[in-house]
């Protein structure tokens, strides 16, 4: 194992991160630009770094940065978290470049993974499921009309450059598609550098169900089960559960199949590491969307109804050990509910920023919160809107419900301008189509 790490990330994460790799033994370095000087990640690690102004691209976007902080201080590794600098290839291979180990897979795998396109090519090889699309970037408005008569509309147009749901716009007609063939390309541009577009069949109504695999370099290969993500806003996840209701309603069939797919696509990106694949469900077929070469957000729920540390496997992975953990030997237990809690309006999903003037965290069995924020601290606009993760466990799912509504009524967020969104996870929770498990992507949009 590693005697010194740099957690390349700020807030929640990197606090977990670093609780993890003290538990290991491991001391920890973090990284911190001016807006994050007095952050918790800053004051709960060995060691801080400075990198810059509060833009991210002036600070946690600075690889150079990161690595300078890294040689400095000593460390062995960096662990990038997610977001930022955790799916850039450029990244990782520049850390190994430097002598040091990037905690998570190679940058060759990254490369293989982050072209969309590419990436529905390999998997479908494979004999993983894919929506019907083109099998490449489509080159120009011609061919795209003409490919959208071929596969029937409507039609996703997505950026073929990078996901998180940047450059991604449905299209029913020719008109629509003629517009959000120009619109998702800029989009992309201005994201990912590059303004490639492909297209899929459009689903109306899907439910977003992913699958966490372990893998090793020693050709060890687990997944560990399912996780619902329908609940989204503006294709960004806002509350995750595992198992899926589609476990509780006994499609362990379909379930199956598609672990089984999960897996298929991990060998064939020669993955290592801690992933997530990621499917669109629709009636008993289920489609790849993509695989996502991080740990996960949602990470949690698994961990709670597994009893495994996904972040703990990351280091051993990344140090080499060997994977001892068997998918016959592996099994869940009860239901878990991760809430985000943004500092956002709850009725327009837009950010609402301010200062932190009060912090009461739920407490009690089954309930977890790991928070990237305290009382007195200054919510900026420069990142991403994520205060916190409520993680709740129970029995069963509606346990965790009950147990994930109490938790949601007594934490205690108050701020100057601040606006925060406990409010709508109340509404969800209490709505009879999420306890019913009735779930879609565009479930908020239909939420009274």
């Amino acid at each position: 194992m590693f005697s010194k790490i740099l957690v390349a990330n700020r807030g929640e994460i990197a606090r977990r991160i670093i609780r993890v790799a003290r538990s290991l033994g491991m001391r920890t370095v973090a990284v911190y630009s001016d807006a994050d000087a007095q952050s918790p990640h800053v004051k709960e690690a060995d060691e801080a770094v400075h990198i810059g102004p509060p833009a991210p691209r002036e600070s946690y976007l600075r690889a150079e940065k990161i690595l300078e902080a890294a040689r400095a201080s000593g460390a062995e590794a960096i662990h990038p978290g997610y977001g930022f600098l955790s799916e850039n290839p450029a990244f990782a291979r520049a850390v190994v470049d430097s002598g040091l180990v990037f905690v998570g897979p190679s940058a060759e795998t990254m490369e293989r993974m982050k072209n969309k396109a590419e990436a529905r090519r390999i998997v479908a090889a494979a004999g993983v499921p894919v929506i019907p699309g083109t099998d490449g970037p489509v080159e120009g408005v011609g061919a795209a009309l003409e490919a959208a008569e071929q596969i029937g509309y409507p039609v996703l147009v997505k950026a073929a450059g990078g996901g998180g749901g940047i450059g991604m716009m449905p299209a029913r007609d020719a008109a629509e598609l003629e517009k959000a063939i120009r619109v998702c390309g800029d989009r992309a541009r201005s994201a990912f550098g590059v303004d490639a577009v492909y297209l899929e069949r459009y689903l109306e109504a899907p439910r977003h169900v992913e699958v966490q695999i372990l893998a090793d370099r020693h050709g060890n290969r687990i997944h560990l089960f399912e996780r619902e993500c329908s609940i989204q806003r503006r294709h960004q996840k806002v509350i995750e559960e595992a198992p899926s209701p589609l476990y509780w309603e006994g499609k362990t069939e379909l379930l199956e199949r598609m672990y089984v797919a999960a897996l298929r696509a991990a060998e064939a990106f020669g993955y290592e590491n801690a992933g997530t694949v990621e499917f669109l469900v629709q009636g008993d077929e289920f489609f790849f969307i993509e695989m996502n070469a991080r740990l996960q957000v949602e990470h949690p729920v698994t961990e709670a109804t597994t009893g495994v540390d996904l972040v703990g496997w990351q280091f051993r992975i990344a140090a080499g050990e060997r994977l001892d953990l068997r998918q016959e030997e592996l099994h869940r237990r009860g239901a878990s509910i991760e809430l985000r809690v943004y500092a956002e309006d709850p009725e327009r999903f837009l950010p609402a920023p301010g200062t932190i003037t009060a912090w009461q965290e739920p407490s009690g069995e089954g309930i977890r919160v790991d928070a990237g924020y305290e009382a007195g601290q200054a919510v900026t606009p420069f990142y991403d809107p994520l205060l916190a993760k409520l993680i709740v466990w129970a029995e069963d799912r509606p346990g965790a419900i009950e147990r994930a509504l109490a938790a949601v009524d007594s934490f205690r967020i108050e701020g100057e301008k601040l606006k925060h969104n406990l409010p709508l996870h109340r509404r969800i929770l209490l709505s009879e189509a999420f306890r019913a498990g009735a779930l879609d992507t565009h479930f908020l949009s239909k939420l009274v």
